[in-house]
């Protein structure tokens, strides 16, 4: 009986883990430039001091939906979306260079340019800082900056930095706990003056509600499938034990 039960206790760990994947993908279907996380459920032999006759299972998220979300347009200056594949650079909270799709920019109180979630956008020489007052910002299609001073004449247009745009293989990079795209081996990623941008615009979600929903669906009655099995597994302990006191 504790092969049945073994089985069907970590099968419904595992679907409660898949299913928290799939309800963070739901809860994030209207953030921008959300990519889905997937996630994926494999046999894993259980080793230990004997033979490894026990199985379990194993739900893992091995990847994510690098798919480009809807394009929303704003005709706000600071909100860029990214043309295809590519990533803007932003600094994340431990001063490390990390990626985003998220074009929701937003200059801070001190000039610094910021992301939606406040962290540093990075340029061709680091964090960009934009000299205040100003009246007009200009994003071009290359990631160019170009600022109005408060006061200039309409025809003046300043060129102060370029965001920097990569497009490293997505096979290298994975997702951390703050929703920032890394490369695994620990390094920066180098400029690529292919990625365009579209300006006023955003990237929306890449997230499909229904599908999600479908599969926390199919997640649910998986979990209450084991949840049945482990109780046949106590009903037939039972039943054995019984017999045993009869014999």
């Amino acid at each position: 009986m504790d092969k049945l039960l073994y089985i069907a206790a970590s099968g419904a760990k595992q679907d409660l883990l898949a299913t928290a994947v799939r309800a963070n993908n739901l809860a994030n279907a209207q953030t921008n430039g959300f990519k889905a996380q997937l996630e994926q459920a494999r046999a894993m032999p259980a080793f230990g001091e004997g033979l490894p006759t026990r199985v379990f299972s194993m739900t893992e998220s091995p990847t994510n939906d690098y798919e480009g979300g809807a394009m929303i347009r704003t005709d706000r200056d600071l909100d860029v979306a990214i043309q295809g594949a590519g990533w803007l650079s932003v600094q994340d909270r431990q001063g490390n260079e990390a990626y985003t799709r998220a074009g929701n920019l937003q200059v801070g109180p001190d000039g610094l340019l910021q992301d939606g979630h406040g962290n540093l956008v990075i340029g061709d020489g680091g964090p960009i800082a934009l000299p205040l007052p100003l009246s007009k910002i200009d994003i071009a299609n290359d990631g160019t900056l170009s600022i109005r001073p408060q006061g200039a004449p309409v025809e003046v247009l300043e060129e102060i930095d370029r965001l920097k745009l990569v497009n490293p293989n997505v096979a290298e990079m994975e997702r951390g706990a703050d929703g920032l795209f890394r490369l695994k081996n620990g390094q920066q990623a180098d400029g690529d003056l292919n990625v365009r941008l579209a300006n006023g615009t955003l990237e929306a979600s890449n997230v499909n509600p229904v599908e999600e929903m479908v599969s926390m669906i199919t997640l649910q009655r998986q979990y209450e499938m084991q949840v049945k099995m482990m109780k046949e597994a106590a009903d037939l302990d039972m039943r054995a034990n019984r017999l045993l006191q009869i014999l």
